[in-house]
């Protein structure tokens, strides 16, 4: 029997990491849908097109070959044949995505390739509106959040360990800038699926939101048997 389970929640909510580990638990597959609207996002800037451009994005998409790798746990994103895993985890790169999901086009580019492997497999899948639009019938939904100054916090700190500089402020600023974009765009926005439990993170270390989804996901499987 395969099972999906879709997480959703902002941006900084500690939903990728919290979702790989539940997929390797599991022994599941996972995938980050995030990163393949960061990917979007990547080729746009690269491309000298503004991402809140609807039909500037869209002449691109033709473009624009996606594909994951996974091995060992881990998965990598490719766009056109070159792994872009670091650098769609750029700030800059972040807002892109933000703009670039706005546009239905971009949504229906990647909305078969998210259903196609839920399809193939049993999976994790995370992102801004899986439970809502990309698998709402996933077996298991939660929708992961936390305080926006608890997120930027977590941010500045990933961002120190790779070794870029990080300002507290400017990041706060972005995360309630990317939750505005998510929650009130037009097109599949940010939002808890009415069948979804909600999980709010703030104030927990990794091990106590891995703990507490854990138990959450073994709960939800023992009542599907």
């Amino acid at each position: 029997m395969k099972l999906a389970i879709a997480i959703d929640g902002p941006s900084g909510a500690g939903k990728s990491t919290l979702a790989r580990a539940l997929a390797q638990r599991c022994g599941f597959l996972y995938v980050d849908t995030g990163a393949m609207y960061r990917a979007v996002g990547l080729y746009a800037l690269e491309h000298g097109a503004d991402p809140k451009d609807g039909e500037a994005v869209q002449a691109l998409l033709p473009g624009i070959h996606l594909a994951l790798r996974h091995e060992n746990g881990e998965q990598y994103i490719l766009l056109n044949g070159r792994d872009v895993t670091r650098d769609v985890r750029r700030e800059d790169v972040g807002m892109a995505a933000s703009g670039v999901s706005a546009h239905p086009p971009v949504r229906a580019f990647l909305l078969e390739t998210q259903r196609r492997l839920a399809r193939e497999n049993s999976v994790v899948m995370d992102g801004r509106d899986i439970g809502t639009v990309v698998l709402p019938d996933a077996e298991i939904k939660i929708f992961l959040t936390a305080a926006p100054e608890e997120r930027a916090r977590r941010r500045c700190e990933q961002l120190r360990e790779q070794g870029q500089d990080a300002d507290y402020d400017e990041v706060l600023r972005d995360v309630r800038r990317r939750d505005e974009n998510d929650t009130t765009r037009a097109v599949s926005p940010l939002r808890q699926a009415e069948d979804a439990v909600l999980v709010d993170t703030t104030g927990n270390t990794f091990e106590q939101s891995l703990a507490r989804l854990s138990a959450l996901i073994d709960e939800k499987r023992e009542g599907l048997r």
